[in-house]
């Protein structure tokens, strides 16, 4: 179902299209027929789609934190900060690596840890990117992509309720909705 708030300036999107463009993104990647050996997703936005590819492609999972949209609740691009170190579970990132965000944006992040990695991890010999959005405003082309955005929309994602979400308001956000949370039938 298509939300009606959804216009050349905003693109909002539930759970589900999320999870299925995140399938999408992995068939996309599998029917390329380029084979790698990790997962590098970049943390916040990449982190639910590098671990659903991770799982999907059986393949190890890195973290690297990236952070750039501060400002004004997260939707003003601000400087760009790249974690100094890379979390897996085993070793370094090595061989080939797919590097996967949720979107690009001014393609300012992945040019940035595209060089951090040819720069910090020697032991890399192909990076290639994926995302589920491609901005055209993008000044980097991934190599995968699901849907192009040729009017540069806000993406409205799903998970963002829990920018403004606060652990004194979790008892009224799980009760939304229902008359009395506490009546007994």
């Amino acid at each position: 179902m298509v939300d009606p708030r959804n216009d050349d300036a905003n693109l909002w999107v539930s759970w589900e299209t999320y999870h299925r463009l995140i399938e999408r993104l992995a068939l996309v990647v599998y029917e390329s027929g380029w084979q790698f050996d990790q997962i590098l997703c970049l943390a916040r936005g990449g982190l639910r789609v590098g671990d659903q590819l991770a799982r999907i492609f059986d393949v190890p999972l890195a973290i690297l934190a990236t952070s750039s949209y501060r400002a004004a609740a997260g939707t003003v691009q601000g400087r760009l900060d790249i974690g100094q170190h890379i979390t897996m579970a085993d070793g370094r990132p090595a061989g080939r690596i797919l590097l996967v965000d949720d979107l690009v944006d001014s393609g300012l992040t992945l040019e940035r840890v595209g060089q951090h990695l040819a720069e910090s991890c020697p032991e890399v010999t192909e990076i290639r990117t994926a995302v589920l959005w491609a901005k055209a405003c993008s000044r980097v082309t991934p190599d995968f992509h699901v849907e192009f955005l040729p009017t540069n929309p806000w993406i409205h994602q799903p998970f963002e309720t829990y920018d403004t979400l606060r652990p004194h308001r979790l008892a009224a956000w799980l009760h939304r909705g229902q008359a009395d949370p506490d009546a007994t039938e």
